[in-house]
């Protein structure tokens, strides 16, 4: 063998060697793997066994697969170790979810310690039911990420948390934690970049801005709604200004001292984010911010600061090359918006709901990035022209209505540089008098607000063709736009408010996409056919319907059945007549139905399946027949019963008693007889503010004066059954409806005495009982009625004294008029001492005299026949004295003539002689 192949031979040997070693190497690594993994595998099938999972989300975590492939786990891919464990829901997904998907819940298991390698945990939107974080989550010493973000955990924070001293991240908002004490820990998370502490309480932990500025890496900060102290002046010294923190939100917090501005400008130099809305902070932004040349966002919405906006939008100029979004919004800043030159990036100007007054600098022309500008709810005015929009290309909102009157000042057939994608909002501006048709050039806009505009004349004859595919929302209501409405059916409007302008004619046809319709306060005309148009479908979206206040004639088609989803239908203020169609009865999901002043005639269609009807009104028809039962059997939950001036007759069924919700129940001026239920008070016994709905009001005879209420019918609890045939008592217990505010029961036959503790309806402000047959006295409770402005108790029997008290004494007296019984203030006839009136009061002497009285008559009739027959008698029997007294008469008769002649000749004679 030569040396040359030995030495080949040993080189083969050490290579062999080598792969060898190799070999082992790679299978002892293999088992490692499969070792490690095994036993995370069966900490992973532990941590599921504590929690339910309803959705199964979970359901790739089976023992036979590979725990690297489960959903939410995360392995490195060198060791196989699980470093990364996320069962977490999006937000999307957790605000969003389908009735089939359900977030986890239940506990945190320990076998979280057999992930030794684990770096990143999120349970986000993980329901752990009020437990208290454990301990041992401390013990986690490789983590860098820890998101519990609304987790539903409660009790303190367990200060081992401060071990994890490789945290990046730390997400603990929105649970229920104890209020914080001490958060000192939080000192030791020396590297933590991002810190989310939202909706825990910081009331009791003074020193938070200290201890907060000891985080050195700090990039991000989310306390909003914590209850934060103020900060104290004196400590904002003691903070080292840093470069780190660039994300703050103190939002929904109590913050209302200067001091916080002067924190965060000496916090951090390098912020691009701040947001501070829903503050009670009082005075503008300070000199301090203009050092913060890098802010890109600043958000101030929802505080009472009530400085100039020109002296705070001057205090970011550094800024104003990086600025994109200043939200002011709902604020009470005063003055005029200065020059905005140089503010190139700005993308989102938000100044609505302030006190702004002036014009609108034309410099607003040159912002080309801005995409939203709202001025909404101020007092600005003056005239815009072409010039504020010359360089707004990117523009896709815009508001400036309600409160502001600018004068809109641009030529016919201008053409916009921008395309609105959201909405369009005039309102209240000059835009008129002929309608802008450039408004109609936005394709892609969204809605289109143009009411009180001061548009007069008619709407473009293709109006419905001009009209963007993709408008759903149009209001041009209070202007005078007069003429026919073009056919609007080929479009894709969901919302149409055209109310109180002069369009007349026929009800045109609408898109069978649209789920509200305004047309009330025009002078539409001609029976309304249109409304069963195939184009509504059969299944329309419609929500609301009003045509109320129009003009409309003929009878109501039968076609409601396609309307299912229909909540609010107002026809009322028309000149409608006939029947009732029965398919009304279909709206099953109904909650308002107004009929009223129309011509309607004939009995009620069935109604029963309308059981979320909450308000009907069909006052002021010629609807005749009984009042159904099945209103108070089916429609329990009415809070507005109006059948007031129809030719309803009958008695007032039971049933009425169910509707324990009512606040307004009407009846009066029909033909009901009979007697009030003996449950009457307990009607409205239930009714709360919370019962009214969004219903556009009701028209309510208050205090005798008819009256179109909204938002304060909330309060209003009255019952009206006036003018009827009614007889018998009031019933017991009326005194119970302790909440009533107005009480009309005249002009019926009741009888019977009022209840002694009427003044137990402390809330009445109306009250009238006249042109009935009430007796006895006023209630001496009447006094204390402190709020009754109104009250008539005329022409009944009503007896005594009336009751002394502020209220009833300052009434006029025709008020108590038509009671002879009644006296005191305010009526002439006094009262005796015993509080009775005169004529009563010498009744009364006779009364008591009334034996002796009868007595005196029945002697003096006695004596009369006694003397009649002993003279007269005596006369008739006797001759001789019949003689004696007609001769002395006879002789008594001569003596006064002749003295009688002497008289009148000596008066003669001394008369002549004068």
């Amino acid at each position: 063998m030569s040396g040359r192949s030995v030495h080949s031979i040993l080189i083969g040997l050490v290579c062999l060697t080598i792969a060898s070693a190799v070999c082992f190497s790679s299978v002892g690594s293999s088992d490692n793997i499969i070792m490690f993994s095994e036993g995370e595998r069966h900490a992973l099938l532990q941590i599921k066994q504590g929690l339910v999972d309803e959705s199964d989300s979970l359901a790739s975590w089976k023992g036979e697969k590979d725990c690297c492939d489960w959903r939410g786990i995360g392995c490195n891919t060198q060791t196989g170790h699980v470093t990364s464990l996320n069962i977490s829901y999006s937000i999307e997904s957790y605000y969003f979810f389908s009735p089939s998907e359900v977030p986890l819940r239940g506990e945190i298991s320990p076998s979280l310690l057999d992930l030794p390698y684990l770096n990143y945990l999120d349970f986000s939107f993980v329901d752990f039911q009020g437990i208290v974080i454990p301990k041992f989550l401390g013990s986690l010493s490789r983590l860098k990420k820890l998101r519990l973000r609304e987790c539903n955990f409660s009790g303190p924070l367990p200060p081992q948390l401060g071990n994890l001293t490789n945290l990046h991240i730390l997400d603990l908002s929105w649970n229920r934690f104890a209020s914080l004490e001490n958060i000192e820990w939080l000192t030791y998370l020396s590297s933590l970049r991002y810190l989310g502490m939202s909706k825990l309480d910081f009331s009791k932990f003074l020193n938070w801005p200290q201890s907060l500025s000891k985080l050195t890496s700090l990039r991000e900060l989310q306390l909003s709604t914590c209850n934060l102290p103020d900060v104290n002046p004196r400590s904002i010294s003691l903070i080292n200004s840093s470069t780190s923190l660039q994300f703050l939100d103190l939002s929904f917090n109590s913050l209302n001292s200067t001091s916080i501005f002067y924190w965060i400008a000496n916090v951090s130099t390098n912020f691009v984010q701040i947001d501070l809305s829903s503050n009670n902070l009082e005075s503008g932004i300070p000199k301090g911010f203009q050092n913060l040349c890098s802010l890109e966002s600043l958000f101030l919405s929802f505080n009472n600061i009530s400085g100039n906006i020109e002296g705070s939008i001057k205090a970011l100029s550094c800024a104003k090359n990086t600025l994109e979004a200043l939200y002011f919004s709902y604020n009470q800043f005063w003055g005029s918006i200065p020059e905005l030159t140089g503010f190139s990036k700005l993308r989102l100007f938000d100044l609505s709901s302030n006190h702004l007054s002036g014009s609108l600098p034309e410099s607003i022309g040159q912002l080309s990035s801005l995409e939203i500008l709202r001025l909404n709810n101020n007092y600005m005015s003056g005239v815009i022209t072409e010039s504020h929009f010359r360089n707004l290309s990117r523009l896709q909102h815009l508001r400036l209505d309600d409160g502001n009157h600018f004068s809109m000042k641009l030529s016919s057939d201008w053409n916009p540089p921008f395309q609105l994608t959201g909405e369009l909002s005039m309102a209240y501006c000059n835009v008129g008098p002929d309608f802008p048709k450039w408004t109609l050039t936005q394709t892609n806009i969204e809605a289109l607000y143009l009411y009180s505009a001061g548009i007069s004349g008619s709407l473009p004859h293709d109006f419905g063709d001009l009209i963007p595919v993709g408008l759903e929302h149009i209001d041009l209501s209070t202007n005078q736009i007069h003429g026919k409405l073009p056919n609007l059916s080929t479009t894709s409007l969901t919302s149409v408010d055209l109310s109180s302008n002069w369009f007349s004619g026929a009800v045109p046809l609408f898109p069978p996409t649209l789920r509200s319709l305004d047309l009330s306060y025009n002078m539409f005309s001609v029976p309304l056919s249109s409304i069963c148009a195939p184009s509504f479908g059969a299944h329309s979206p419609l929500l609301n319907l009003d045509i109320s206040h129009n003009l409309l004639t003929g009878e109501l088609p039968n076609c409601w059945m396609q309307f299912q989803q229909l909540i609010s239908l107002n026809l009322g203020w028309n000149r409608l007549s006939g029947k009732l169609p029965s398919s009304l009865g279909n709206l099953e999901g109904i909650q308002v139905m107004r009929l009223h002043e129309n011509n309607f005639s004939g009995e009620l269609p069935s109604f029963e399946n309308c059981t979320r009807l909450q308000m009907v009104d069909l006052g002021n028809n010629n609807l005749s027949g009984k009042i159904p039962a099945w209103i108070g059997q089916s429609l329990i939950r009415l809070v507005i019963l109006r059948l007031r001036s129809n030719e309803f007759n009958g008695t007032i069924p039971l049933s009425l008693c169910n509707l324990a919700f009512v606040h307004v129940l009407d009846l009066s001026h029909n033909n009901i007889s009979g007697a009030l239920p003996h449950c009457f008070n307990i009607i409205s016994f239930l009714a709360s503010d919370g019962d009214i709905l969004a219903s556009g009001g009701a028209s309510i005879v208050w205090k005798g004066i008819q009256i179109e209420f909204a938002k304060n019918l909330a309060g209003m609890r009255s019952i009206d059954m006036s003018s009827n045939y009614l007889v018998g008592e009031l019933p017991e217990g009326i005194a119970s409806m302790t909440e009533l505010k107005s009480l009309n029961l005249s002009r019926n036959r009741l009888t019977g005495k009022l209840p002694q503790d009427f003044g137990n309806m402390k809330m009445l402000e109306s009250l009238d009982l006249s042109r009935n047959n009430l007796s006895g006295e006023i209630p001496a409770s009447f006094s204390t009625l402190n709020f009754l402005g109104v009250l008539d108790v005329s022409h009944n029997q009503l007896s005594g004294r009336i009751p002394v008290g502020t209220q009833l004494q300052g009434f006029n007296a025709s008020v108590y008029m038509g009671n002879p019984g009644l006296c005191g203030v305010p009526l002439t006839q006094l009262c005796s001492g015993n509080g009775t009136t005169p004529t009563d009061d010498n009744k009364e002497r006779h009364d008591n005299d009334g034996h002796i009285s009868l007595g005196f008559l029945i002697s003096a009739v006695l004596g009369f026949i006694t003397g009649f027959w002993v003279v007269c008698g005596s006369l008739l029997l006797e001759s001789s004295w019949r003689y004696a007294y007609f001769k002395f008469f006879d002789d008594s008769r001569d003596w006064i003539y002749v003295k009688m002649a002497l008289y009148k000749a000596k008066l003669q004679r001394r008369l002549l002689q004068r």
